[in-house]
């Protein structure tokens, strides 16, 4: 169990492959399950209070964190130094729902507001993105290890909170938070970027694809150093836009 799950002295089994069935299967698992909680729980609480409502939105916090923990602690205890910790850093995209969704569930005020439409904007992008385009996970471990189901359980945590945000009518999506979410993630990319600098990594995959989706705009630019992290950093930002124009939209095709 040690060396088959969570891998200490290296694991046994190879590497089933990206876009293996395994991967695929596995994936699309967490997603289901993930989709009908949120709905099922979403549409039971959409007519109560906000406390009630928020209750889901703390346990989810309270997994999310404790899971990202565990799997450091196995990490950092199985590798016997402090090394692997530069590499795991809250810097990834996905990584910012460590914090966000804590904050959309213990934060009041517009500070909340914020919070809740941040991880309604990118919890589902970051659930999809790091489970089915997590390339650089699945080609190095099995499927059913630590390191893959630990980062699993968590990117669908996000998109759980992402879509039970939207079914139990938590999230506001004011206009007057719109600089605010593009002020956060400017700032979470300006942080991951001084820290690649730094550790000579590729947080928030600002310096090159490693097997993701962004593969394909590092090679659109022939990974020119400044153009390539522009173009991250300006999708993001586009998304958002787009985020929003969708959302109002369908708010407003809906009211008639």
């Amino acid at each position: 169990m040690l060396r088959e799950f969570f891998g200490y002295g290296g694991y046994i089994r190879e590497p089933e492959g990206y876009f293996s069935w395994q991967h695929i299967l596995f994936v699309s698992s967490l997603m289901a399950v993930m989709i009908a909680l949120a709905v099922i729980l979403g549409l039971k609480n959409r007519k109560k209070d906000e406390k009630t409502k928020n209750r889901v939105l703390i346990a989810s916090a309270i997994a999310i964190d404790t899971i990202e923990i565990i799997k450091i602690a196995v990490i950092l205890t199985r590798s016997g130094s402090w090394a692997p910790l530069k590499n795991l850093l809250p810097l990834f995209l996905c990584s910012i729902m460590l914090i966000a969704i804590p904050l959309a569930a213990f934060s009041h005020g517009r500070l909340k507001e914020a919070s809740l439409d941040f991880v309604f904007i990118f919890g589902l992008m970051t659930a999809f993105l790091g489970t089915y385009g997590a390339g650089q996970n699945y080609s190095c471990y099995p499927v059913l290890s630590l390191d893959n189901v630990a980062s699993g359980l968590t990117h669908a945590i996000s998109g759980f909170a992402s879509l039970y945000i939207a079914v139990s009518g938590m999230a506001s999506m004011k206009k007057k938070n719109i600089p605010v979410t593009f002020a956060i993630t400017i700032a979470f990319c300006a942080a991951a970027y001084v820290a690649n600098i730094t550790l000579d990594y590729n947080y928030m995959f600002l310096m090159r694809g490693d097997g993701t989706p962004y593969d394909i705009f590092y090679n659109l630019v022939n990974g020119n150093p400044v153009l390539y992290p522009l173009t991250v950093v300006g999708l993001f930002l586009v998304y958002i836009v787009a985020f929003y124009l969708v959302y109002y939209l369908c708010r407003k095709k809906k009211n008639g």
